[in-house]
């Protein structure tokens, strides 16, 4: 069973969320406030919050980054009236793994939702040619032992690679999946993103994983 966190001030949207979630089988707990929402994340373990912006004793951005600057690792969708893309990009910056405007469609965010916990709990920790991935603390040990430092969208692309091992997925995919079907990013971003991945994780010709060119694809994540 998962744990859900759902953050709105709206009352009679809030309490409509939480019914719709717990009849799809999670465990939620609710908040009306950052106050609320802090306590709650103190409280005990969550697997994803659903994240209003605007609330009356704060932001969720600021709250948004909080968490993350304080560890944690729970998935993060906002669920805001505020869709431009300025919004947009800053709720990622903060931390945020997914971003749905209202009004919403009930099925797409139930399908979001569902996205979003297979992320974090697909392989909670493994690993790869002696790279070893540990997606619960977000933390990634080299071959020789030593932790490597991933910016958040490195983490994320690092994961989805992780999750389609053989796949050939095209750079648009790749973008859709770990930048934001809302975000508009060239998609030769994916090209530096990759290349420093390889770098940070120290791969050689010899390394038993790569990500190779699909040439006119792509890439694909493979590993021995």
């Amino acid at each position: 069973m998962s744990h859900i966190l759902v953050v709105e001030d709206d009352e009679n949207l809030r309490l409509a969320l939480v019914d719709n979630l717990e009849d799809e089988g999670h465990q939620v707990r609710e908040a009306a406030t950052v106050a609320e929402a802090e306590a709650a994340l103190a409280g005990g373990a969550v697997d994803l919050i659903i994240l209003d912006i605007m609330l009356p004793d704060g932001d969720g951005y600021s709250l948004c980054r909080r968490y993350r600057a304080g560890g944690g690792a729970a998935m993060v969708l906002m669920l805001t009236a505020r869709s431009l893309e300025e919004d947009v990009v800053r709720g990622f910056d903060v931390g945020a793994d997914d971003y749905l405007a209202k009004p919403y469609r009930l099925r797409e965010l139930l399908a979001r939702v569902a996205a979003l916990l297979r992320r974090a709990g697909g392989r909670p920790a493994g690993g790869f040619g002696g790279v070893r991935l540990d997606r619960t603390a977000r933390v990634v040990h080299d071959a020789e032992g030593r932790e490597v430092v991933l910016t958040r969208t490195e983490f994320d692309l690092l994961l989805h690679f992780d999750d389609h091992r053989g796949q050939a997925l095209t750079r648009n995919a790749i973008l859709d999946a770990v930048w934001g079907e809302d975000v508009v990013v060239d998609e030769r971003t994916v090209d530096n993103f990759v290349s420093n991945l390889k770098k940070k994780l120290g791969w050689t010709p010899d390394a038993r994983w790569r990500i190779g060119t699909v040439r006119g694809v792509g890439y694909r994540f493979e590993v021995d």
